[in-house]
């Protein structure tokens, strides 16, 4: 994780994860957390913590850093800082060939949330699995993360015109049918790029890629769309949402998410057989890259690869 003023999610998010660590036997795993210039107690909550997370057999890496994404180039800022965060297990020689990295935002996650996003990586077989995140713009949620994620047309999960209107915000994969109906049913289906609050992935990746800002002859994009496209570019492709996780960005906004979209263990099919995902092997041959709402264009999707 990267955490900057989070103090008021920490206590479900952490909680969340200790649970978690539990579950999995703490012996097979690592938290690594970097902390970037907070007052509000987030640092001092996180030197605290090493204590817990120590005492139930997990290891703990905790660094402070002072790169800040507000000044200079943002996105290269924040791929310096994911990457720090992932420098622990990129720094480690044992075999990692079996070793899965869960990466969240500061974002108010239950348990089972979590371990879904686990399992349907292992059980579907894919490199990368992510969840849904939302906000409120209006009464009803909206998809958030619309800047990085983009279906297997290519496309962002819903319109968003040059003047940067939300108003088609409700209509989601309007122009990708089979998507549509696996999200409308709580069942995983692939995408070309997706961040959206948490994140599961392979750590076989991490041998041939880290997060970056775009280069010359790219498009201006997010560093999480980036990864996903070199994932694409080094046979990684299975990437998928797993709908049944629906997150928000403080505890309130997560309970009333998920008294109306429902918690994960609800929403998980027992016959899993229905939900497996027929992969395509290739991925669209245009993405659309949305600099900003005024700037969106149609470009390979392995332009400046």
């Amino acid at each position: 994780m990267n955490l900057h003023q989070s103090a008021s999610i920490l206590p479900q998010l952490l909680g969340s994860i200790l649970e978690t660590m539990r579950f999995l036997g703490p012996e097979n795993c690592t938290l690594s957390i970097v902390e970037g210039y907070s007052d509000d107690g987030t640092f001092e909550i996180l030197k605290l913590l090493r204590d817990k997370v120590e005492r139930i057999g997990a290891k703990y890496h905790f660094v402070s850093s002072d790169l800040n994404p507000r000044v200079g180039e943002r996105i290269e800022a924040l791929a310096k800082l994911r990457n720090l965060a992932l420098l622990p297990l990129v720094e480690d020689k044992t075999d990692q060939s079996q070793t899965t990295v869960i990466y969240f935002n500061d974002v108010a996650i239950c348990v089972d949330d979590i371990l879904e996003l686990v399992h349907q990586r292992i059980w579907q077989n894919a490199d990368m699995t992510c969840a849904m995140d939302w906000t409120y713009v209006g009464p009803d949620p909206t998809f958030y993360d619309v800047w990085i994620a983009r279906g297997m047309t290519g496309d962002t999960f819903f319109e968003i015109p040059k003047d940067g209107n939300w108003d088609s915000a409700w209509n989601l994969f309007w122009n990708d049918p089979k998507s549509q109906q696996q999200l409308n049913s709580h069942k995983p289906f692939q995408v070309f790029s997706c961040w959206n609050g948490a994140t599961v992935f392979t750590a076989k990746a991490l041998e041939k890629i880290r997060f970056r800002h775009h280069r010359e002859k790219e498009c201006y994009q997010g560093e999480p769309k980036l990864f996903c496209k070199d994932m694409w570019y080094h046979g990684y492709g299975k990437i998928a949402v797993v709908p049944s996780v629906n997150l928000k960005y403080s505890n309130e906004a997560g309970q009333k998410i998920k008294a109306l979209k429902g918690y994960a263990t609800d929403l998980v099919s027992n016959d899993e057989e229905d939900q497996r995902i027929e992969w395509e092997t290739k991925p669209p041959d245009l993405v659309k890259c949305m600099q900003n709402y005024e700037n969106q264009i149609w470009a390979p999707w392995n332009e400046g690869l």
